[in-house]
């Protein structure tokens, strides 16, 4: 599934968070334990792992769920637990708002989406007419094509169709051929990686030769076995760069290219922030009062309270929090991808 994809990158920047911090003595010389649930992409197995983590592990945290989607269903039940959750790739509008213990490192759609379109059109500055598709079935999907329209009405283009899919939708034959039909000289789709795959490579089998911009569910390298050669030249804002230089985000791309020999993605950055922030405010409770003399549910909001206040040198950048747990986030990015000649591999590459 789409999903799990997404899932697998956040395992990965969550495993090497949790080595990299207990190697650095843990939670005071504490180590920390990172617990894995399953929510297999859907509302109820996100509400299911959720109840899992807060019942069965009896967690002080929760990093998750992946999807936008997922969180409006698990969010308000861990909200009301008063367990803490911060978000590493749920983007849509209204997420720290779900309740005061949910808090994203995942910046909001708003604050990424439009820098894509602006390198598009430095690209392409003949450019007049756009053309939008989403998946209806997706909140951060609907959310996220709401402020690309917008942008492109803000910078003066012509909106001459906007069309649905489904994200479990393979064919596009239909809304391919009403894009054509709009003559657009720029394309934005927001979907999810498979999906967004698949129509990429029915676009570019069908004849369109403009601009292509995607959104933060292309921002993975999953997208490139979907649409392989035809991926090339997509323009996609990250919050995330790997060529940022700090020490810890130094650290951080040299632990993940150990695994997996590649520079990490976005998701894999994020979910190595959000287990960054709840470590590092978890040895501030700890100095304030020893986290072994406290119950469960006063560590849990000693933990929520300390989130919010703290101020984070992660591998997205020094990022700190609202009061309402959204991120305050300064660095953005637009990658264009570039496929290898044999079609089948390839990577962002950074524009500057």
């Amino acid at each position: 599934s789409n999903v799990a994809l997404f899932g697998q990158e956040q395992v990965l920047g969550a495993q090497i968070a949790e080595a990299f911090f207990n190697e650095r003595g843990g939670i005071n010389g504490r180590p920390v334990k990172m617990i894995f649930q399953d929510t297999s992409g859907d509302e109820a197995g996100a509400i299911n792992a959720f109840q899992n983590l807060m019942n069965n592990d009896k967690v002080v945290g929760i990093i998750g769920p992946t999807l936008s989607q997922q969180a409006f269903a698990a969010d308000p039940i861990a909200d009301k637990a008063g367990v803490p959750v911060i978000a590493p790739s749920n983007t849509a509008k209204g997420i720290p708002e779900i309740g005061d213990f949910i808090s994203r490192v995942s910046a909001p759609v708003n604050a990424v989406a439009p820098n894509a379109i602006k390198a598009a059109l430095a690209a392409n500055p003949n450019a007049k007419r756009a053309a939008v598709i989403f998946a209806q079935n997706d909140a951060f999907s609907k959310s996220e094509t709401e402020v690309f329209q917008q942008t492109l009405k803000d910078m003066g283009l012509e909106l001459a169709t906007v069309q649905q899919h489904q994200t479990t939708d393979t064919d596009f034959t239909t809304q391919v051929t009403n894009l054509l039909a709009a003559k657009p000289d720029i394309i934005v789709i927001s979907g999810l990686a498979a999906d967004a795959g698949n129509l990429i490579k029915q676009l570019r089998e069908l004849g369109f030769k403009g601009a292509i911009v995607g959104g933060n569910g292309l921002n993975t390298p999953n997208l490139f076995p979907m649409c392989k050669a035809q991926c090339d030249g997509v323009f996609v804002a990250q919050a995330y760069s790997p060529e940022y230089s700090s020490p810890i985000n130094d650290a951080f791309r040299a632990a993940y290219k150990a695994k997996q020999q590649k520079d990490p993605p976005q998701f894999s950055a994020q979910a190595f922030t959000a287990a960054q922030v709840f470590i590092e405010a978890l040895r501030e409770v700890d100095k304030k009062q020893k986290l072994d003399g406290m119950d469960l549910a006063a560590l849990r909001k000693a933990l929520n309270t300390q989130t919010l206040a703290g101020q984070y040198d992660t591998p997205i950048g020094k990022i700190t929090f609202t009061p309402t747990g959204e991120i305050n986030q300064q660095m953005f990015y637009t990658a264009q991808i570039k496929m290898d000649a044999d079609g089948n591999s390839g990577r962002f590459v950074f524009l500057k």
